[in-house]
């Protein structure tokens, strides 16, 4: 504890170290009206702006069965829910011929299996989950067949990951695996407008022998968002509005446990977030977030990075992390006193000193950091800031053990600059 007191100590006064030298330097600094002319993060970035984003909801399938059993199992049943999401997390449009993309898919919910271990003279039933998604890094030749449609391939490199399952005894009923493999699909597209599309996409990752992976097919619809830049009129048109967008700030959070995980449990729930087997009783976190881009009123975007210090709640071991991450947030209230954000941060690769935590393997010390917050920008340049957020640390299923690890809210101050 005293270990824990001292690092928190040395945390925060570095961050009232930082702040004063913010505050001593922004008085020198006069107030400079903005306009389209000196704001140059209100135009999508040029590495943006032929990129694009895709949401696929359709049916999986993939024929678990007996085989995946090792020996001295008895296969029972199996339980297979074929509704499932595909996700083109980044596209990249290089012409209207081709296109890269990074993409991943995996079912709404598990396979269920229940089975006997034929080692117990009771003969009892079990039951238990496999888990499994598969991430793409593909190039997709198109073939355009009119002015609004067109036919496309797929082709690239896809990595299986699959989460089984132990016995009592700690002995494997399902293997875990973690394979590269060859993915395959094609589509239609049908272009809405330079910035929506829908489309129909197909998909075949084939079986893996080794592992004892059946193949896996997708076939679903979508939604496809691209990234385009504004026009100049419609710039200069948002520049005269006078609303303020916050170029950096600098943040100190205190997260507890005092009320309880019932935000992280609801927003699991619905599911909207993650929740995680180890579970943080409190913890600081000082941060750094910078916009990149902010739209005319409503969508920004950020990366940010940050250095936090937790405590388990079970057994109240410590760890810290490092995260570096984007942030996709909307500005959905203006007004004279302050602006208010949502804002969702996805898949901010991670260090975690800990993989260990409170008994439960949460996977490698490689991991992902994600977020929710709710916010608001106040004073008269919107140099305050105050937010209240949840977090979440997960591998994404790219290592077969993936425990997770939940934050519970936190109370975090700030001073843009």
């Amino acid at each position: 504890m005293r270990k824990a007191s001292f690092i928190l100590s040395c945390i925060t006064l570095l961050f009232v170290l930082c702040i004063t030298s913010i505050i001593q330097a922004q008085q020198k600094i006069d107030s400079q009206p903005v306009t389209h002319n000196n704001d140059k993060r209100a135009q999508i970035p040029v590495f943006m702006q032929k990129s694009y984003f895709e949401a696929t909801f359709g049916a999986i399938n993939y024929p678990f069965s007996a085989e995946q059993l090792e020996p001295g199992y008895r296969f029972q049943s199996v339980k297979i829910s074929h509704s499932a999401v595909r996700l083109v997390l980044m596209g990249h449009q290089f012409n209207k011929y081709l296109a890269a993309q990074i993409t991943y898919m995996r079912p709404i919910l598990w396979v269920g299996y229940d089975y006997i271990d034929e080692s117990e003279a009771s003969g009892r039933l079990h039951g238990h989950s496999v888990w499994m998604n598969i991430a793409g890094l593909t190039i997709k030749p198109q073939l355009p067949i009119g002015q609004h449609l067109s036919l496309y391939a797929e082709g690239g490199l896809g990595l299986v990951t699959r989460h089984g399952f132990k016995d009592d005894s700690g002995n494997p009923v399902i293997k875990d695996a973690n394979f590269a493999t060859a993915t395959f699909g094609a589509g239609l597209h049908y272009k809405i407008n330079e910035r929506f599309g829908l489309q129909v996409a197909t998909s075949y990752t084939p079986a893996n022998e080794k592992n004892k992976q059946p193949y896996t097919t997708f076939i679903g619809g979508g939604i496809r968002c691209n990234f385009r830049p504004f026009s100049e009129e419609r710039l200069e048109k948002a520049a005269k509005c006078g609303q303020i967008h916050p170029k950096q700030w600098i943040q100190l959070g205190v997260s507890s446990n005092v009320l309880g995980y019932g935000i992280n449990n609801f927003v699991a729930d619905i599911p909207i977030f993650w929740g995680g087997n180890s579970e943080v009783a409190q913890g600081i976190q000082l941060t750094y977030q910078r916009n990149i881009f902010h739209g005319p009123r409503f969508f920004a975007m950020d990366w940010g990075t940050n250095i936090s210090y937790w405590q388990t709640k079970q057994n109240r071991e410590n760890f810290f992390t490092i995260s570096v991450f984007p942030v996709f947030r909307f500005n959905y209230l203006h007004t004279k006193p302050f602006d208010a954000y949502f804002f969702y941060t996805l898949g901010g690769p991670a260090f975690i000193s800990k993989s260990i935590l409170d008994g439960d393997n949460t996977g490698k010390k490689f991991t992902f950091y994600d977020a929710m917050a709710l916010g608001f920008f106040f004073g008269k340049t919107r140099q305050y800031n105050l937010e209240f957020k949840i977090a979440h640390f997960s591998n994404g299923n790219i290592f077969p053990q993936n425990g997770g690890v939940k934050i519970p809210l936190s109370l975090n101050f700030g001073y843009a600059f």
